[in-house]
C-alpha cells in the first residue's frame, strides 16, 4: 500500500472543552495522531512554527486570526528532507476560524503533493471541518483527496473506533 506519513499540527496550554477552557499538556490533535500512529504505522512530522501561538486560548485566537485576515505564512521550525517516500499524507489539525491553522497552509504549500493521497482529520468544539477540505484541495490541486474526519476535541481520548471506521472507508486498513 505504500509509504504513509502523518503531518500534524497541534497546540497545547489552555484549550476550550465544549463551553468551558482547561489546560492541558498534549494538545487534542497531538493525542489523536497517537491514536492514529498506532492503527496504522505512519511515520509522524509535526509542524512547528518559529514562533509558537500563545498557550493563552483567547490570544491564541487572536493570533490565528490576525494570520488568516493577512493570509500569513508563518515560518515553520523545519520541514521534512523530501516526501517523495510517501504515497498517502494524514493531514491533521485543529480547526482555526474555519480552516486549518496558517502554519499548515505554509507546510502545504512547501511541497508538490502530485499523485499523492492527502487524509484531513480536523479537531473542533462544533465547527468540524469547516472549509478546510476546499482549501487543502485549492493548495494541493494534483493530489488525490481523500473524505476528511472530524473529531470533537474534547472526545480525542476515545475517538480510536471513529479513526478505525474512518480509516476502512478510506481503504486504510
Amino acid at each position: 500500500m505504500g509509504n504513509k506519513l502523518i503531518v500534524f499540527f497541534s497546540r497545547a496550554g489552555e484549550n476550550y472543552f465544549g463551553g468551558s477552557m482547561r489546560r492541558v499538556e498534549i494538545g487534542n490533535t497531538k493525542i489523536l495522531v497517537q491514536t492514529l500512529k498506532e492503527l496504522t504505522g505512519a511515520d509522524v512530522f509535526e509542524i512547528e512554527p518559529v514562533t509558537p501561538y500563545s498557550e493563552d486560548h483567547m490570544t491564541c485566537i487572536e493570533e490565528a486570526k490576525r494570520d488568516l485576515q493577512s493570509n500569513a505564512r508563518p515560518a515553520l521550525k523545519t520541514f521534512p528532507d523530501s516526501l517523495d517516500g510517501y504515497d498517502t499524507i494524514y493531514l491533521a489539525y485543529p480547526n482555526y476560524w474555519g480552516t486549518m491553522p496558517m502554519v499548515v497552509w505554509t507546510f502545504l504549500e512547501h511541497f508538490d503533493f502530485s499523485g499523492k493521497t492527502i487524509l484531513p482529520i480536523c479537531t473542533h468544539e462544533g465547527s468540524g471541518m469547516g472549509h478546510s477540505e476546499a482549501d487543502i484541495r485549492k493548495l494541493c490541486p494534483d493530489a488525490k483527496m481523500g473524505k476528511g474526519l472530524a473529531v470533537t476535541g474534547s472526545k480525542v481520548k476515545v475517538a480510536k473506533p471513529e479513526l478505525e471506521r474512518w480509516l476502512k472507508r478510506n481503504q486504510q486498513i
